[in-house]
């Protein structure tokens, strides 16, 4: 089986391609509204530094992506979201690879937490990562979410 590989956004065509599969995922399967989902922090990486993006591919194709939001909230926690795979290649351990990676830059970057707003029925899948349920449910673009956060402290 072709490997995923995981890299750091670093050019604009990157970029594109990590859009490509978050329009697919969020916009065309979810019906998230593009100007919902397609963001300030989502730019050519040489001029937005607000945010840290992992594309994944396969054989060059793009399949998977993620973000890590670099301001900190009050807890001095980075925000991990917008963490889409392809529904072709589902259930192959590409988020969880995903996830991992992200966690590394978030580690790399001296971050010490991260927060994410979980898709309900992803809940159990951060759950094996190590990250715990806060809060009530709310909704983000018509999708019930809870937020959860990981310390990365306890990973180490």
């Amino acid at each position: 089986m072709p490997e995923l590989k995981l890299e750091v956004v670093h050019t604009l065509t990157e970029m594109q391609q990590a859009l490509s599969v978050r329009r697919a995922v969020f916009i065309e399967e979810q019906r998230v509204p593009e100007e919902l989902e397609i963001d300030e922090h989502d730019g050519d990486p040489a001029q937005v530094d607000t945010a840290a993006h992992v594309l994944g591919t396969i054989d060059g194709a793009p399949v998977a992506t993620g973000r890590l939001l670099l301001a900190l909230d009050e807890s001095g926690h980075a925000h991990i979201g917008r963490v889409a795979v392809l529904a072709e290649h589902r259930g192959r351990g590409h988020g969880r690879a995903l996830m991992l990676r992200l966690q590394e830059v978030a580690v790399e970057r001296g971050v010490r937490g991260i927060t994410l707003a979980a898709q309900f029925h992803a809940i159990g899948f951060y759950e094996k990562l190590g990250y715990t349920v806060r809060g009530d449910v709310f909704l983000d673009a018509g999708i019930e979410h809870r937020w959860m956060d990981l310390d990365l402290a306890k990973l180490t």
